[in-house]
């Protein structure tokens, strides 16, 4: 062999021998779970539900987002073009399904679990620049596949989890999802079956005209995986209508996979009801078996069917009127939604959002926009656009003792009316919509003015709140010190805290170590709180986000 050729299989075994190595050091599983046919079917929700049943059964098990986009982060993003941003304890800007790994495990998320492929590359290239693969040409194949093997086995080391769930983004056959299914590939030659399987998400769709299943669509999507050499060893059936055992056996002949291992996955009444679904058709089961685990404890899920049946047979139904500017696409708020269904069962109550575009909601139009609602809930967003409408519909709420929350944006657009309609600074505005208004009541932080890159420089992840006794904060939260997660740039200015105090603003929930004011309220109102952090984020369906609660609350308590 010519030295070329002896330094590639040097390479290559070097390269086995390393994830030997960190396997033999660890005895976590990993479980892949892929998509076909169509985007949109659900992986995050089958992966957590998966995640959930193993971890009922006694396994530690966590979740991970490898998407294929070019973004290092979701952080830029338009929420047209991705949905909801995510943000983690650790201050990482991540896909939306994060949020519903947390809301399903209740185990917080982090960085290491939202892999781009901006950011596997920007690490390669970095890497490159500095010298370190020693003057070779850095290719897809192993330089880039190995950085995303390094990354999914991340999570498994040092036994932190039993199993790890990675979904990947995209479907079987997307050009820019090929080095993660090569990827995969490798890992399952170099683990072996009993350590890694791959979950294969698909679609049996229903022709009408013919009253037929269809399975060919699967077949395709199947062989298209097989022929990147990756072969699923389960596959999960989105489907309208059930799976008949001949047709089961039909696909399982055709993918060359054990008929055990179709799973029925019928279109659910709630995404929470999955769990439940998957545990029927015996997912867990069938992966256990597969990856040469122990069954451990036959999963019960006592709370997970409460919480359930209350959003099943609420006993009231109030409707809460959402003000954005992203309302067109509801993965824009999607934190925002289900924190209302976990927060809604908690109070034996249906919420029914009423989406309101803030752009279009003006004094001439809001009685009849806004009178019919029993909350208002003013969202996050960036930028000037829809912002007139924000403000009046928090004056609708301060002045008609409709309670209101708003969160981030919608904090500071409450400060901003109070000081304009209340205090009498008419041209009160923030900094960021107006930077010559002569009483910035909201300002750009100090040590955002020196920063000229937007991605990952916001005020990130979790902070500090200490709460002011015998306020609403207090009463939601039944505590002192609280810490909620943060993901903007702009702050409410202290320079204004005595004017405001002095007309009846309280201050509810500081930042102890920088004195920044994290939430307001107004007493005297039913509810009326603006909480600079974003409570959505940590609401999960065993624990509600307690100023969701305590809002739905007073909004059951207007209508009742």
């Amino acid at each position: 062999m010519t030295d070329k050729e002896n330094e590639v299989v040097y390479g290559l075994v070097f390269s086995i021998f390393r994830l030997l190595a960190t396997y033999i050091m660890s005895n976590t599983k990993y479980i892949f779970v892929t998509g076909g046919v169509t985007s949109s079917l659900g992986k995050g929700i089958i992966a957590a539900s998966l995640a959930k049943l193993l971890q009922v059964r006694g396994y530690k098990a966590t979740i991970q987002k490898f998407d294929p986009y070019i973004n290092v982060d979701p952080g830029t993003l338009n929420p047209y073009e991705h949905g909801e941003c995510y943000v983690t304890d650790d201050g990482a800007e991540t896909d939306l399904d994060l949020g519903h790994y947390e809301r399903f495990l209740g185990v917080p998320t982090s960085q290491a679990n939202n892999v781009t492929t901006g950011r596997v590359y920007q690490y390669v290239i970095n890497k490159e620049r500095e010298g370190a693969y020693l003057g070779k040409t850095v290719q897809v194949i192993p330089h880039i596949t190995d950085e995303i093997k390094r990354r999914m086995m991340l999570l498994g080391e040092g036994d932190a989890y039993d199993v790890v769930i990675t979904e990947l983004g995209g479907t079987a056959g997307d050009i820019e999802s090929l080095p993660y299914i090569e990827a995969v590939r490798q890992l399952k030659w170099e683990l072996g079956d009993e350590n890694c399987i791959v979950v294969h998400l698909t679609l049996i769709p229903y022709l009408s005209a013919a009253k037929e299943l269809k399975t060919k669509p699967t077949q395709h999507s199947v062989k298209l995986l097989s022929e990147n050499g990756v072969h699923p060893d389960v596959l999960v059936c989105r489907t309208e209508h059930h799976l008949y055992n001949d047709l089961k056996r039909k696909i399982a002949l055709f993918c060359n996979v054990t008929p055990d291992a179709v799973i029925e996955a019928m279109d659910a009444e709630s995404i929470y009801a999955v769990p439940l679904e998957m545990m029927k058709e015996k997912l867990d089961v069938i992966c256990l078996k597969k990856l040469n685990l122990p069954l451990g404890e036959e999963p019960v899920l006592t709370d997970w069917k409460e919480f359930l049946n209350k959003l099943r047979y609420p006993k009231s139904t109030v409707t809460i009127g959402l003000i954005g500017k992203y309302v067109e696409l509801q993965d824009a708020y999607k934190s925002i939604l289900e924190a209302f269904i976990h927060a809604g069962a908690v109070n034996e109550c249906k919420v029914e959002i009423k989406n309101i575009h803030s752009e279009l909601l003006t004094d001439e139009n809001t009685v009849e926009k806004l009178e019919s609602l029993d909350g208002i809930l003013v969202a996050p967003g960036f930028g000037s656009r829809g912002i007139e409408g924000k403000i009046t519909a928090i004056r609708y709420a301060r002045e008609n003792n409709i309670p209101f929350f708003g969160i981030c944006l919608g904090m500071q657009c409450a400060a901003i009316e109070f000081g304009r309609n209340v205090l009498g600074f008419s041209a009160a505005h923030s900094t960021e919509m107006d930077a010559n208004t002569p009483h910035p009541i909201i300002h750009l932080m100090e040590e955002q003015k020196k920063i000229s890159k937007m991605g990952g420089t916001m005020r990130l992840g979790a902070y500090k709140c200490d709460i002011k006794p015998g306020t609403k904060l207090a009463a939601a939260y039944n505590k002192e010190h609280i810490e909620e997660r943060h993901r903007h740039r702009y702050e409410f200015n202290n320079d204004y805290l005595k004017a405001f105090e002095d007309g009846g603003m309280v201050f509810s929930g500081t930042n102890p170590d920088t004195g920044l004011v994290e939430t307001i309220e107004l007493s005297g109102h039913p509810f009326f709180v603006g909480a600079q952090f974003h409570p959505e984020y940590k609401s999960t369906v065993l624990n509600p986000a307690p100023l969701f609660v305590a809002f739905v609350k007073a909004a059951k308590a207007r209508k009742d």
